[in-house]
């Protein structure tokens, strides 16, 4: 994110604190408090600490405690210290690089003016994460309760999220190296993955190779298809334009309908046209990469680098597939090339049924 983006995005953050705040200030005193508590984690030479400050109605509700305004006391608050961290402990819960931090309640301070407790926490074992897992339901048992969370990393600001009832974990990937790692050990996992669960994916490139040819023609199928959906789907990962997936999704189907038909009219005409066929629909597809990187959440801070991590994902699950899918129609056909004209035919005719299944199914279903 560029300075000028990070600024913009800090002064919309802080003109809506500074609206829940009005809010909050404008509340009657015997009103039931605003619905927000605030966190703040702080990572700074291998340390990750943190600050969570939360309403003292909130928290007498769960320590059975009238009044609540009594928590504003030190020494009693001191004395429900223990307590305070084992509430603590069952709702927020952070994992660094796949192993759970302890969480360690230092002191607690009252804010009498803010009716609040602000509590001071510690984090271990102490390291400098790649990727920070990080679950927090504080109140559940208020439903408009919301957590504000800000990531400072060495006094930066780099992060902020909202957690309410709907939303209630974040995956943080640190600027550090580790943080770069992190990003690369997901999301090229991710992107095979997907790739080799996306059957209608896999369809569409299995019937642009049913023809066969020479290496040099494939390789242009399916470099084609490659430029083709990596322009889209870094366009609608970074929401330059994102076309609805009521559109993308029967859209899809039927270019693999058009793939069958085209192997069909090849057979006939004698022409071959695959490499632009790849190249036009490579650009739905790319759409419909990008439904599914945005359910992995791509990280602000590491955007560019998980964009390209997904890509490469994608490419080699794809490699994969058309090396075996070209290597066994290579074969056939060089054992008997009636058959693997027949192979070509038959594929086709099911490309074209299971392309129009899809789209009956996306369409009105």
């Amino acid at each position: 994110m560029t300075n000028g983006k990070r600024q913009m995005a800090n002064g919309k953050w802080q003109t809506a604190r500074l609206c829940v705040i009005l809010s909050w200030l404008a509340t009657p005193v015997h009103a039931h408090p605003a619905p927000f508590s605030y966190l703040d984690l702080r990572l700074s030479q291998g340390r990750l600490e943190g600050t969570l400050t939360a309403h003292v109605i909130y928290l007498a509700h769960d320590l059975n405690l009238t009044p609540a305004e009594a928590l504003l006391d030190a020494a009693l608050a001191e004395s429900k210290k223990e307590t305070i961290l084992n509430l603590l402990r069952s709702r927020l819960a952070l994992v660094a690089d796949g192993r759970a931090l302890k969480l360690i309640l230092l002191r607690l301070e009252p804010l009498s003016d803010r009716q609040a407790l602000a509590l001071h926490l510690r984090f271990h074992p102490q390291s400098s994460p790649g990727m920070l897992s990080i679950r927090c339901a504080l109140f559940p048992y208020d439903p408009q309760h919301q957590t504000f969370l800000n990531v400072y990393e060495e006094g930066m600001l780099v992060q902020q999220e909202i957690f309410d009832k709907d939303h209630t974990t974040l995956e943080y990937f640190s600027g550090n190296r580790q943080g770069a790692r992190a990003v690369v050990k997901k999301f090229i996992p991710g992107g095979i993955y997907h790739i080799f669960t996306g059957p209608d994916h896999i369809l569409f490139i299995v019937g642009l190779l049913l023809l066969g040819g020479s290496l040099l023609r494939l390789l242009g199928i399916v470099t084609a298809f490659t430029i083709a959906h990596s322009i889209t789907l870094s366009l609608a990962a970074l929401d330059v334009f994102n076309p609805p997936a009521r559109w993308i999704e029967p859209a899809i189907a039927l270019s693999i309908v058009y793939v069958g038909i085209d192997n069909l009219m090849v057979g006939q005409a004698g022409r071959d046209v695959r490499a632009w066929v790849a190249f036009f629909f490579g650009f739905v597809h790319g759409f419909g990469f990008a439904s599914v990187l945005r359910e992995f959440g791509l990280p602000r801070q590491a955007l560019a680098l998980s964009l390209f991590s997904f890509n490469v994902g994608v490419e080699l699950g794809q490699a994969c597939i058309v090396v075996v899918a070209a290597a066994l129609l290579m074969a056939l056909r060089n054992r008997n090339q009636m058959l693997g004209q027949r192979i070509a035919t038959v594929g086709s005719v099911g490309v074209i049924l299971a392309g129009s299944y899809w789209f009956i199914q996306r369409v009105f279903f």
